[in-house]
């Protein structure tokens, strides 16, 4: 429940007892007589509960007041499902390179996810060196982000608790190693509302070759109203199915046709009070409505200009994909978009086996797309209000895992939850920072560690949200994105 200074957002359902009972029955008869008039124009009287107290579904997506003055308005989250390898990307391991091919298993043997194809340990196949101002260590898997160091933070003392993907990608979504629970884009927009009344305040940009691990529910909105949950938007072609219709009528008649479906919608959904499915579903058509023109304005590349699709690696490959989601996303917070989020296919970063050409595959569709976004957002002013998120689940381990053949040249790397790198740029966020640290050779985080609830309360915290005060009250509890594990902001990061 967010609680700004004013009071708070949504007033909690309260259990009925006696005495409430007493002081509320008088008020019941003159209500009745007030009940017997609406019903006489068509408007039947449900329950009243909390969320009816608010108002129209729609007032439920207004802008809110923050617990305090935030940095960031939007939030564009780079998911990389799979698990990126911290020891091959941004956090160089000199010791590898000298102990390769020791045996280092029987250390970690209850770290393994696969013990019966584990190896000894593993030397990075990239070359590190440091750049920017800051001298910050990238690999040359990554040449294009290595341009842009000095406008990121690093953070390397990432750890997890769940070295499985689908456990982990929840903890990372949602903050519990399960389904059923909001995401964090659901968790933003329940806290801050909408700055736009045309598009989704939380859209979804997911890969046409596929969906991530955990499918839909990466952008779930859980106990949460549906109407907090995200919302898919196709990169080429209509961005969304069936939102415009078959055939073009006069604009008269469009509009009277609207007007006659929300009264209807209005006297359904009074019958039907707290029904937030239904609420969801409502407030979803007439988004819908009003998003014929805006989502395909949003989503229409071909006003920019060929220098700009072509930082972003727009009509080539393997970058044309992501590059143009990318792309969209910068229009998105543009047009007011709270919360966009990239997803990758499957698990890509997952490199078991080939280490070498997989990772090299990935950050070849990413890495240009991404310091595209970097350095058009920068041009354009936008980092000042929008927070950049890049990372995955968890890392991967410093040995190598052979395939059954048991050739080295194809080795690649097992899950490590216990550590990993990830990086936000932005709003709020001082540029050119290394923060934490892991052991010498990558297996744990030992300095500065900083927990998935910490990067949750971070996140957050840039948007002016206090992790302890966004809550929502179900079964008599305080649900938080955080949980009750204790958290802190990454102050360090922070500019």
């Amino acid at each position: 429940m967010l609680i700004p200074p004013s009071g708070p957002v949504f007033a909690p359902m309260m259990p009925a007892n006696r005495r409430s009972f007493f002081q509320r029955i008088s008020g019941g008869f003159c209500g009745a007589a007030l009940a017997q008039l609406l019903n006489q124009e068509g408007w039947q009287t449900g329950r009243i509960i909390a969320e009816d107290a608010t108002g129209p579904v729609e007032n439920k997506m207004q802008p809110r007041v923050s617990h305090f003055e935030p940095t960031a308005d939007s939030v564009i989250h780079l998911f990389m499902n799979g698990g990126p390898s911290q020891m091959d990307l941004f956090d160089p391991k000199p010791v590898l390179d000298r102990l390769h091919g020791q045996s280092y298993f029987d250390r970690i043997a209850g770290e393994v996810e696969s013990p019966q194809s584990a190896g000894a340990l593993m030397r990075s196949p990239f070359k590190f060196a440091q750049h920017g101002q800051c001298g910050m260590w990238v690999s040359d898997a990554m040449p294009h982000l290595a341009e842009h160091v000095d406008d990121i933070a690093m953070i390397r003392s990432m750890h997890t608790t769940n070295l499985t993907h689908e456990p982990a990608v929840y903890l990372i979504q949602t903050g519990k190693m399960g389904p059923g629970r909001p995401t964090l884009g659901s968790w933003v927009v329940y806290g801050l509302g909408s700055e736009c009344r045309n598009l989704p305040a939380y859209v979804v940009l997911d890969d046409p070759l596929g969906l991530p691990v955990n499918g839909v529910e990466n952008w779930h909105s859980g106990f949460l109203p549906p109407l907090f949950q995200g919302t898919r938007f196709r990169s080429t072609g209509s961005p969304v199915l069936n939102l415009r219709p078959d055939a073009d009528r006069p604009a008269e008649v469009v509009q009277t046709e609207r007007t006659l479906l929300s009264r209807l919608d209005q006297i359904h959904r009074r019958e039907r009070a707290g029904h937030s499915v239904l609420d969801a579903r409502i407030a979803s058509y007439e988004l819908a409505a009003r998003m014929q023109i805006a989502a395909s304005d949003a989503l229409d590349i071909s006003g920019e200009t060929q220098k700009t699709q072509e930082m972003y690696g727009i009509g080539r490959e393997p970058t044309d994909s992501y590059g143009r989601r990318c792309l969209i996303a910068r229009r998105l917070v543009e047009r007011g978009v709270r919360f966009a989020q990239l997803y990758i296919n499957g698990q890509i970063w997952d490199n078991h086996t080939g280490l070498a050409t997989g990772m090299k595959a990935a950050c070849e569709r990413t890495d240009l797309p991404i310091a595209g976004l970097l350095r058009d957002l920068k041009q354009r002013g936008l980092s000042d209000s929008t927070l950049i998120v890049w990372g995955g689940e968890f890392g991967r381990l410093p040995i190598a895992q052979l395939p059954p053949d048991k050739d080295e040249r194809t080795a690649g790397r097992d899950h490590n939850k216990n550590a990993f790198s990830t990086w936000m740029s932005g709003a709020g966020i001082k540029g050119g920072t290394t923060f934490g640290a892991t052991d010498e050779i990558g297996l744990s985080a030992i300095d500065g560690r900083v927990s998935v609830a910490d990067w949750h309360a971070t996140i957050l915290h840039l948007l002016g949200l206090h992790h302890e005060q966004l809550y929502v009250l179900e079964n008599g509890l305080k649900e938080k994105l955080t949980g009750v594990l204790e958290a802190r902001v990454v102050d360090e990061i922070l500019a």
